[in-house]
């Protein structure tokens, strides 16, 4: 019997972290979002005709990269591997293009799991965190916009959170608990200016649609979605 919580009525699903994953049904489409930092830089890093490793994401990005390994590694609804795309408020228009385009070339709906990487406390539980909603709902947004609209509760919430809250992005970012974190420091910085990847600012990571380039997951390799 299916579970409640896996939203599997709908063609737009979210959840959070590798657990929401799991909670999910199959889909064809996975779009993984960690806002601060991992979505915003990746987004950059492929505009520029980078291609960053999987294994050097995860030295970097204890969140978002563990979501999208896990993504890549879950089969599809018909036993396929997922298309596993990152996104974020960067890049949120491209993203949601990129479905469209995967869906027109199986010639059928394409399934859609939307999931926020969220935060993972010193104790290792998942924290809620304010600028993955808000992604999440940039790119959830930018698929109503084209069409793609059959979209579970939790994911129509976060849209309208996002639409309610754009005028505000950046203060909501800067402000959030994760951007303050930054502004006191992370290892994490380090780690990424040493894989040669900049790591975008939260400044950077509120600017919607500043970047018009999807990331894809493809063999272990995030690139450029072509």
């Amino acid at each position: 019997m299916p579970s409640p919580f896996d939203q599997s009525s709908y063609q737009v699903r979210f959840d959070w972290g590798a657990d929401g994953l799991a909670r999910l049904a199959p889909a064809g489409i996975v779009i993984v979002v960690d806002v601060l930092r991992f979505s915003s830089t990746l987004a950059d890093a492929v505009a520029a005709g980078q291609r960053v490793t999987l294994e050097s994401a995860v030295s970097w990005s204890t969140n978002g990269a563990a979501v999208a390994s896990a993504a890549s590694a879950a089969a599809g609804p018909d036993a396929r591997p997922a298309t596993v795309l990152i996104g974020g408020i960067r890049n949120a228009a491209a993203t949601a293009r990129a479905v469209l385009d995967v869906q027109e070339r199986q010639g059928a709906r394409a399934s859609v799991s939307i999931i926020a990487a969220g935060e993972l406390a010193s104790t290792g539980e998942l924290r809620f965190a304010v600028e993955d909603q808000l992604g999440a709902g940039a790119i959830i947004a930018a698929l109503c916009d084209l069409g793609i609209d059959h979209s579970s509760p939790e994911a129509a919430a976060a849209a309208e959170a996002f639409r309610a809250l754009r005028p505000g992005m950046r203060h909501m970012l800067v402000g959030s608990g994760s951007g303050r974190e930054l502004v006191a420091g992370v290892a994490s910085t380090a780690r990424m200016e040493a894989a040669g990847v900049r790591p975008a600012t939260t400044a950077e990571a509120a600017e919607l649609d500043a970047v018009d380039t999807a990331a894809v997951l493809r063999d272990g390799v995030f690139e450029r979605f072509s």
